[in-house]
């Protein structure tokens, strides 16, 4: 008898496939939550999370797994706004493991995802997770330790293209950036406000 070779779809729909997108759309997203205003990261999760979405539609889920995934969302954004408390960080981890190993729905009690590929998986994202936004925290928490009034006024470059969102390196950092109108990558810019910790740029137009 011979092995029929399964087509992307029915490939996509194997539970331990489903894990791992789910997984890499949440990463992903942490790290547009995080590096805002490349547009890699946002444009990577939508397609990656639109993927799994079509999974979790197609596959057997647990419902109460997909609420601890959804409720999850609360602790870390506790954690970005209050970045001096690691506990909502370490709920919001073990929310992302649980919801997302026990997803999709297996015989009886026990997962549908391989239990080798769940812990190593969900060892490997704790770790990233732990790392990355207690580091991107702690970086948060040093910035006003500057003169932020003394940005006011200061030129530097787009590193992305800026309008409702963006990054400049200032004053030898990047910073969140925004302007009233499109400026490209590569331009020079001048501060002309702040909002918190995100700066209002203008492009400087060179004079004929």
């Amino acid at each position: 008898m011979y092995n029929v070779p399964m087509t992307i779809a029915e490939l996509l729909l194997q539970p331990d496939i489903a894990y791992l997108l789910l997984v890499g759309g949440f990463l992903l997203t942490l790290m547009a939550l995080l590096t805002p205003g490349t547009g890699v990261f946002e444009v990577a999760a939508l397609f990656v999370l639109l993927l799994a979405g079509w999974e979790v539609y197609n596959l057997p889920i647990n419902g109460w797994a997909l609420g601890v995934l959804l409720v999850g969302v609360i602790p870390f954004w506790l954690a970005v706004r209050r970045s001096n408390n690691r506990w909502y960080l370490a709920l919001s981890i073990l929310a992302l493991v649980i919801g997302s190993v026990y997803l999709f729905r297996g015989e009886g009690l026990r997962p549908a995802v391989n239990p080798v590929l769940a812990v190593v998986v969900s060892s490997l994202t704790g770790i990233f997770m732990w790392i990355v936004t207690a580091k991107t925290l702690e970086a948060q928490l040093s910035t006003p330790t500057h003169d932020l009034g003394g940005l006011i006024g200061a030129v530097g470059v787009a590193k992305t293209d800026i309008h409702t969102e963006g990054t400049v390196f200032v004053n030898m950092e990047d910073w969140s950036a925004q302007s009233e109108e499109p400026i490209p990558a590569g331009s020079e810019v001048r501060v002309v406000g702040r909002q918190g910790l995100i700066l209002e740029v203008e492009p400087i137009r060179s004079e004929h």
